[in-house]
């Protein structure tokens, strides 16, 4: 409890000692609309318009980043009826789950340092990156569309840093609604080209420069005291037969452990990582503290093989199990505790092919980094494609439902279309926030 409170008094300094600095700077006339530096709400943000012509030779190739813009609408209209679509799906789902099993708060930020599952350095580089270009794609788009950017800059204090892209309101508004939403889906757009690329880098490091050392089931921790430890296994090791069946999935083994009772004697093949060779032994089960009647062996086997992993990360589509489960394994592998692929876990693996030089610990430190990218980008895109205010999604929806509307009611002016759109994409915001909450609060009723 003591050290949940000096977080938080160290937390309140931090923002105290902030809000000390901007009132300073704003009371010697160094923040402010016409300045530099400018408030945001209470967010401090450094503009310069340095980098805008950069974005005027980007955008100058105008039907290219149309045809971008096009498809970045598409995207974002397929992501956000997929991300709404398993918002409603999770809201239903919350009924059954219980308390015990609910999200916590700092499950559902996708911020690094804050969701336990988000490593802190891999997960800053990734969104940092995500954010810059995400940006950057906004600002080339609009240039594109003959829509003016009046500064480009940073964002402080928004995990470690957010940019941002101030395109011209005026002109923004005064623009055709498709090239307004080519400027809006722009960012969306970014993100799932970044998820593309570094998932391809991804598979081709997995594919071309890990092997694991050994078929079988790894193992992340091995229980003191217990049979698996007094015949020699640790943490980092393999094994690769039980009782004379090759357990090359996680079930086999499982299932033979189910299967047996205490006292039982079984024949054990194993790859030692500290001794870097097979070994096999004969150990006898004691009592399972867990399930009464069962043997116990004494070991955690690692979320799923070390073949199994590599293919989830490179080719999910290529699961035994099908595509869906492929893919939905390769999302869940942070919150299993299988990415980053640190620790004992590395054991499990040697270097080979073109990058077999680095060492098998730095081509794990590239492949978490790819896989990082890919995964924080695609939620950066998602999330983004919400219609919810203020992210890219609510301009979107609000222009989509504007006509739709002056289809259906070709009487209405602007001005009721306006006001009809911007009630609608209230009304969408209110929809998002309440299954967001709804999946906090609906196990715990």
């Amino acid at each position: 409890m003591l050290a949940a409170w000096v977080g938080y008094a160290i937390l309140a300094a931090l923002i105290a000692l902030y809000a000390l600095v901007v009132i300073v700077l704003y009371r010697s006339g160094r923040v402010g609309p016409d300045r530099s530096l400018s408030l945001l709400g209470p967010l401090l943000m450094t503009k310069t318009q340095r980098g805008l012509g950069l974005l005027d030779r980007l955008g100058r190739f105008k039907r290219f980043w149309s045809a971008m813009g096009d498809l970045g609408r598409v995207l974002a209209a397929a992501a956000m009826a997929l991300i709404v679509v398993v918002l409603a799906i999770e809201a239903v789902l919350a009924f059954g789950i219980g308390a015990a099993r609910a999200p916590t708060p700092s499950e559902a930020l996708g911020l690094p340092g804050i969701n336990p599952f988000i490593p802190l350095g891999y997960g800053l580089v990734a969104i940092v990156i995500g954010i810059v270009i995400h940006e950057l794609f906004h600002g080339i788009m609009a240039r594109s569309q003959n829509i003016g950017v009046k500064s480009v800059g940073i964002l402080w204090l928004v995990v470690p840093v957010g940019a941002f892209v101030e395109q011209d309101d005026t002109q923004m508004q005064a623009a055709s609604p498709r090239a307004r939403d080519r400027v809006g889906a722009a960012g969306v757009l970014a993100n799932f080209l970044i998820a593309t690329v570094t998932f391809l880098l991804l598979a081709l490091v997995v594919t071309s420069s890990i092997q694991p050392v050994a078929p079988g089931v790894g193992l992340v921790e091995v229980v003191g005291g217990t049979p698996a430890a007094g015949i020699g296994l640790h943490a980092g090791d393999i094994i690769t037969r039980l009782n004379g069946t090759a357990t090359t999935t996680n079930t086999l083994l499982l299932n033979i452990l189910d299967n047996s009772h205490p006292g039982q004697s079984m024949t054990l093949t194993w790859w030692s990582a500290s001794q870097g060779r097979y070994l096999s032994g004969t150990v006898t089960l004691a009592t399972s503290p867990y399930v009464a009647g069962r043997g116990f062996l004494g070991v955690e086997p690692s979320y799923v093989t070390p073949a199994g992993l590599l293919t989830t990360m490179a080719t999910p589509w290529a699961s035994s199990s099908g595509a869906l489960t492929g893919f939905l394994t390769w999302i869940v592998l942070p919150p299993a505790g299988a990415s980053p692929v640190t620790g004992p876990s590395l054991s499990f693996y040697r270097a080979t092919g073109p990058l077999a030089g680095l060492g098998v610990d730095n081509v794990w430190v590239l492949a978490n980094l790819l896989y990082w990218l890919t995964w924080m980008n695609l939620l950066l895109g998602l999330s983004n494609a919400l219609p919810l205010i203020p992210l890219d999604g609510n301009l979107l929806f609000r222009d989509w439902v504007s006509g739709i509307a002056a289809r259906v009611r070709k009487g209405w002016t602007a001005s009721q279309l306006e006001i009809f759109s911007g009630k609608m994409t209230v009304a969408a915001s209110l929809l998002i926030v309440f299954l967001l909450l709804w999946q906090f609060v609906a196990p715990r009723l």
